[in-house]
């Protein structure tokens, strides 16, 4: 079964207009669709997301639908410029309506989100991703969501000119390359949390309660099987006994 991914695009311009953070978001969709994860992309300055701090903030609020797209996916990517070194207003606010889930945990203690990976697109001038990627980190990390490592892909271009990473002619393949780590990690540690959830608050032991009958790394991917199987083979090789 594939991976569902939802992109929301927190650029400020609206829908007719070109968006570097949606040349990012769409980089970071293809390089996940060989993976066996698709989704779209929306622009979140189109809907009607009042301010607030709870899931449903009454009348002609766009959040609760948004709100369920985003948790039907299992990668959840979160792209925003970078303005005057922050993240756009529209990605502030996305977070501050996540922020609902730390009231919404279920009886194992678990937000909304748990389960869910998420990722990070950054695009600007100058500077500041660094400090965007860390801000939203922080957001989606608070809010349940799982970060893998290397869960982000920025651009930055030089400081006092107007080239956008919309107007590249081809993508830098340091850019790409990140992409690609992105949506390698990402897709692995999603289809990794959908065989394993976490536990809950009153659990008394991690991982799978029984293992599977065909070994504990049945349907898992090549590379996850791999990814788990080297640790416990190096143990093997350090073994004293083993080593007589």
């Amino acid at each position: 079964m594939g991976l569902k991914v939802l992109a929301l695009n927190c650029t400020l311009k609206a829908a007719e207009e070109t968006s570097s953070t949606e040349k990012m978001l769409s980089l970071v969709l293809e390089k996940l669709k060989p993976l066996g994860a698709y989704g779209e992309i929306v622009r979140a300055a189109e809907l009607n997301i009042k301010p607030g701090v709870t899931s449903d903030e009454g009348k002609d609020d766009d959040w609760p639908q948004l709100r369920r797209r985003i948790l039907d996916a299992d990668i959840f990517l979160l792209g925003s410029p970078v303005w005057l070194g922050q993240p756009s207003s529209v990605s502030k606010r996305v977070l501050e309506r996540l922020n609902a889930f730390l009231g919404e945990k279920d009886d194992a203690g678990h937000m909304p989100s748990y389960g869910a990976v998420g990722g990070v697109c950054v695009v600007g001038n100058e500077d500041g991703a660094h400090h965007v990627s860390a801000e939203l980190y922080q957001g989606l990390n608070d809010v349940g969501f799982t970060l893998a490592p290397n869960a982000v892909c920025y651009w930055v271009g030089e400081a006092m000119q107007k080239t956008d990473f919309k107007d590249l002619e081809e993508v830098p393949e340091v850019v790409d390359s990140a992409a690609s780590l992105l949506a390698r990690n990402t897709a692995h540690l999603a289809a990794l949390l959908q065989r394993y959830a976490y536990p809950g608050q009153d659990a008394q032991s991690v991982g799978p309660e029984e293992p599977e009958e065909d070994g504990p790394f049945d349907g898992l991917s090549k590379a996850a099987q791999s990814a788990m199987k080297a640790p416990m083979a190096e143990a093997v090789d350090d073994d004293p006994e083993e080593r007589g």
